[in-house]
């Protein structure tokens, strides 16, 4: 059998058995073997078999080799297959095994007693699946990509930058070495060697810490001589939805709780006139400072809203000899890869922060667009713990082994339920309060990344790329997704939650605190949608036999579980790091560009054509020409609406 050790072996175990072993995406071919054969003798009712045998691996650094074209690509549809016909492959049965249940969980530990446990036993997957999709990732090349992502290649290709997200949360004197090569051909804030871009970062981390602490302490008033209590931030997209997610996850966290006493922390992103009324109608202008996040300083709803905030804060404080320029000058601060545009705009060259083209915004929140702003709310001391946490992550991804590496197996996981199990959706269905934002921050991360009809090469991909996600915290999630996972369309979900809780409440007649009533949910709900309900059990049960139908549950929905220590500022670093990573793993194995976002742009190009329409029509009274019939009709009943309206007691103009 081992005539040719060179040869990868397909590792596969019978449904009766299903004892799971690990197959590390690096192993090689006799290692896998003779662990295979050391796991069947140790467990006696397993039956480990060599059902195919494969070429040598084809990993490749090469970055349009497409996963359709590779024999692992067929043998995992051959594998889908299987588990839409064969029965035993349902999960009340693959749950029941316990030796299968105990193979497919990875354990995560991190020094101060934390642990991350997570448990993919209800997805719909045997240890031949595994070992397939590990083969996948072999003949794709998942670990060279991934080992270009660290090293700082140009792996965003269509703009032909690095991804280097990771470098924003490493320690000053972390060894790190870019492998690009135009290293030395830059100069300047873009330069490429690893020592200079990480003293880069670190430049501009020491800026955001000092002002912080100045704004936190006093020593940083307003014009009015006041200090800073409230702080608007306003960004779109990852800009604010990374540190939204911050924000409020650590809302009632105890130390950070303690950082942001007497403090308001605020989103603007719409350019809804409503959203600016809710940030801003009671606070007080000499006490408010205004953050603008804008890589290119010409978003147009960022440089609305900024403008908006600008006219607010002057009409408010431009008394007593006070000007323009001391307002903005001491009221609004920019962060920015464009400095220029910053400066024109009225803030000043020492209140700006680089952010480097290398920075996506929605995988931003570890730069200054999250960090100023957090760290002028909670403290930088509770923000360093984010970026210790995020930076750990970075770690267990880019350096443990595939097989026990937690956003390696979550992407594949995904890669198998998406690709080849035909799921269109997922839900990310944390059990915290606090984590409520969480499910807006993956669903931007993930559907920005990997929406994409294309692969690297151009061409049309032959399989859809993302999931739509989907998301509440439970035990909302009961009332809002799980009557449509249970009896309607089903969906994979990633459930998350923690051993301790942020605040604690134990009433004193109740059998349980509140946290583990919560957590009883947390760990009902997944075996719910994994066994369901049959006929049978609901004749045993009495139930009417008119009713029973009705309360029929299929089950077989698939589930990931990730249950933690606490929630608290290393944890939310843990967290994003590994959703952001589980989306670069999807990328890889998909051979798309996870790292542009092309359709974000198409409707602001349009969005601008009418704008120029409006402003016509309403100055001049211009008619509407140049758009589709439907728009047009549209826009002339918009337009006529009101044409010579009487004020309401409620307008107001700035």
């Amino acid at each position: 059998m081992l005539h040719d050790i060179q040869c990868n072996f397909v590792i596969t175990e019978r449904i009766r058995t299903q004892a799971f072993f690990a197959v590390a995406g690096n192993l090689g071919a006799l290692k896998r073997y003779l662990f295979a054969k050391l796991y069947s003798l140790l467990v006696a009712p397993t039956q480990i078999i060599i059902v195919m045998y494969m070429p040598p691996s084809t990993a490749t650094t090469s970055w349009t080799l497409k996963c359709t074209d590779l024999p692992q690509f067929d043998a995992l549809e051959a594998e889908a297959d299987l588990f839409r016909t064969d029965d035993k492959l349902h999960l009340r049965n693959l749950c029941n095994n316990s030796a299968r249940c105990a193979g497919l969980t990875v354990v995560y530990t991190t020094p101060g007693h934390r642990k991350i446990v997570y448990d993919y036993s209800r997805q719909r997957v045997t240890g031949e699946t595994i070992a397939l999709l590990f083969h996948l990732a072999d003949a794709v090349g998942l670990a060279e990509r991934r080992e270009a992502m660290r090293t700082g290649q140009r792996i965003n290709l269509t703009e032909d930058r690095p991804v280097l997200h990771h470098v924003l949360r490493m320690p000053a004197d972390f060894h790190f070495v870019r492998h690009d090569p135009m290293a030395g051909k830059e100069g300047g804030a873009q330069a490429t060697d690893g020592a200079t871009t990480l003293r880069n970062v670190h430049e501009v981390r020491e800026r955001v810490r000092d002002f912080a602490e100045r704004v936190r302490s006093g020593a940083y008033k307003s014009v009015k001589h006041k200090h800073f209590r409230n702080t608007i931030v306003i960004g779109t997209g990852g800009f604010k939805i990374g540190p939204q997610f911050v924000a409020d996850a650590l809302q009632a966290d105890p130390a950070a709780m303690h950082g942001s006493a007497g403090r308001r922390l605020l989103f603007l992103s719409n350019m809804d006139p409503v959203d600016f009324s809710t940030v801003a109608g009671d606070l007080d202008p000499a006490e408010t400072l205004v953050v603008v996040v804008s890589k290119t300083f010409t978003a147009p709803e960022t440089i609305l809203n900024a403008r908006t905030a600008k006219t607010w804060l002057v009409q408010n404080m431009a008394v007593g000899g006070i000007t323009e320029n001391e307002i903005v000058g001491k009221h609004m601060i920019g962060i920015t890869s464009n400095p220029t545009l910053c400066q024109k705009f009225g803030i000043r060259r020492e209140n700006i922060y680089m952010l480097w083209d290398w920075v996506n915004p929605r995988f931003s929140v570890c730069s200054a667009a999250g960090l100023l702003p957090l760290s002028i709310h909670f403290s930088s001391e509770v923000l360093s713990e984010v970026l210790n946490g995020a930076h750990d992550m970075d770690k267990h991804f880019f350096h443990a082994p595939l097989g026990d590496n937690i956003p390696v197996i979550m992407g594949l996981l995904g890669v198998w339920n998406s690709t080849f199990l035909g799921y269109h959706c997922r839900a990310v269905l944390p059990y915290s309060h606090a984590m409520r934002s969480f499910p807006n921050f993956v669903q931007h991360v993930d559907m920005e990344s990997n929406g994409k009809r294309v692969a690297l090469d151009g061409s049309s991909l032959l399989h859809r790329s993302a999931e739509i996600t989907l998301g509440e915290p439970g035990t909302n999630v009961q009332n809002v997704l799980m009557q449509l996972m249970h009896q309607g369309r089903p969906f994979p979900a990633d459930f998350i939650g923690f051993m301790e809780a942020q605040q604690h409440i134990h009433l004193e007649n109740e059998a349980l605190s509140n946290h583990d009533e919560l957590m009883s949910n947390f760990f009902a709900q997944p075996d719910a949608l994994a066994y369901g309900k049959t006929l049978v059990d609901l004749i045993q049960e009495g139930i009417p036999e008119p009713l029973r139908e009705h309360m029929v549950f299929n089950g077989n929905r698939p589930s990931s579980s990730i249950l933690m220590t606490r929630l608290d500022a290393f944890a939310v670093g843990q967290l994003i790091a590994m959703y952001e990573h589980r989306t670069a793993v999807q990328g890889f194995i998909w051979g798309i560009n996870s790292w542009d976002q092309f359709g974000v742009e198409l409707g602001k190009v349009l969005a601008t054509h009418i704008r120029s329409q409006l402003s016509a029509s309403r100055k001049t009274g211009a008619s509407v020409q140049g758009f589709n019939s439907s728009t047009s009709s549209l826009l002339e009943h918009f337009l006529a609406h009101g044409k010579h309206p009487e004020p309401t007691s409620t307008e107001k103009t700035l």
